[in-house]
């Protein structure tokens, strides 16, 4: 008779309050034959609150792949084992692709025991639209990298949610500010569920501000949630705007024009910079006339 083959919990863990851990996930982590964490030292202080003595395994991004194969082959075995990260749900800007895909392709049943999230408790309370949404996690580190995708993001429709280090996070706002407008509505969730949790929505420009005059506290874990982009063919074509973006033409250089344009009107920085070079392009043709 063959062996039958454990089952692999996914489980979600608290991001800050420990009493966030849910009863199913208490008795999980308690019944499986051991647990896989990001961090065993962060994880082994959950499993001391909550009482659990399950034996604790290492599985970060620098031994993924080969502790992945050990870990299926103690599955196959007949173990149950679970996968928890340092906080909330696994595989969210955490490891544990690598062993989820595995499990799968060796047949394994994978099961999810759900629970906090640190994006979507952001999404709940940022004011913002939440019918559809992008998911971005940590941009590029390098300024040039993160401004570019920045760029590729600018005429999206719905909300953004990025997680970003405290120490780069007015940088972050600064190149929003530029792609998007300073107008942009945002939302900074900053250390949900602990003791120093902030929620603060303002626009782009008034986040940015509070940063630069140490109104808003940038420690801890930073989420990011910014509006999408809302098309407004009407102003951005109206006649007065192209008749103000002409006269600041005529007085100062086209990137300054802009955005001189996008602080007074509030609109999108790409269609009001498309239509300004658009101008400056008719105006030199008339010179040349």
């Amino acid at each position: 008779m063959s062996q039958q083959m454990g089952k692999l919990y996914v489980v979600a863990t608290p991001i800050g309050n420990l009493e966030d851990i849910s009863p199913r996930a208490r008795d999980i982590l308690s019944q499986v034959a051991w647990i896989a964490a990001e961090d065993t030292r962060h994880s082994q202080v959950l499993l001391q609150h909550l009482g659990i003595s399950t034996a604790l395994v290492s599985y970060h991004d620098f031994n993924e792949s080969k502790r992945a194969s050990t870990l299926i082959d103690k599955l196959s075995q007949g173990q149950s084992g679970a996968l928890i990260s340092d906080a909330g749900t696994p595989l969210i800007s955490d490891p544990g692709y690598t062993l989820v895909g595995a499990a799968h392709d060796a047949g394994i049943k994978v099961v999810p025991i759900p629970g906090p999230c640190s994006l979507i408790s952001a999404l709940s309370v940022a004011g913002l639209p939440t019918d559809k949404f992008l998911f971005e996690g940590f941009l590029p580190a390098k300024p040039q990298a993160r401004y570019k995708r920045l760029q590729e993001l600018a005429q999206f429709a719905h909300t953004m949610i990025f997680f970003e280090a405290p120490h780069r996070l007015e940088a972050l706002l600064r190149d929003c500010e530029n792609i998007f407008s300073p107008h942009r509505q945002a939302t900074l969730a900053r250390e949900i569920t602990k003791k120093f949790e902030s929620i603060q929505r303002n626009d782009l420009q008034g986040l940015l501000q509070g940063i630069q005059t140490k109104e808003v506290i940038v420690k801890g874990e930073c989420i990011l949630l910014v509006s999408g982009h809302k098309e407004n063919s009407a102003q951005i074509n109206s006649a007065q705007t192209q008749k103000m973006l002409q006269v600041l033409l005529a007085e100062m250089p086209l990137s300054t024009a802009v955005k001189v344009a996008v602080s007074l009107t509030g609109l999108p920085k790409n269609a009001l910079y498309e239509m300004a070079t658009a101008l400056q392009n008719v105006l030199k043709q008339q010179d040349c006339l």
